[in-house]
């Protein structure tokens, strides 16, 4: 049967909660996960990605290429048949303006110090 071809899927996001699970075919790319994802973004989040260059998917470890499809990066190492593979949802937001000029302005502080005896 062509359900028995499909990978169930969750996002697990960095504040625990997850958006799936869903089914979706081998052949998906993960450029078009990123866009479901987007779609899904739970609103009442305070960090909500714009684009989808500002998500990154994780599996197993490796950061997910945008064309890369999911018959390319599931892991055949401890996934059960019918079971639900987990991947991580880790935003890299661009900085804003205000974030920026602080970083500009601020005088360059060393973090560490050495006191010889």
């Amino acid at each position: 049967m062509a359900g028995e071809d499909l990978v169930e899927l969750k996002f697990r996001l960095a504040d625990g909660t997850d958006i799936g699970p869903s089914k979706y075919s081998p052949a998906t790319t993960v450029a078009s996960l990123k866009e479901k994802i987007l779609a899904q973004w739970p609103k009442d989040k305070e960090n909500c990605p714009k684009t989808t260059q500002d998500v990154k998917l994780i599996n197993g470890g490796k950061i997910l290429e945008n064309n890369s499809t999911l018959a390319d990066c599931t892991l055949l190492v401890g996934e059960l048949p019918g079971g639900v593979i987990t991947m991580h949802v880790v935003l890299r937001l661009p900085l804003s303006d205000k974030n920026k000029k602080q970083q500009d302005d601020s005088p360059k502080k060393s973090g560490c110090s050495c006191t010889i005896l």
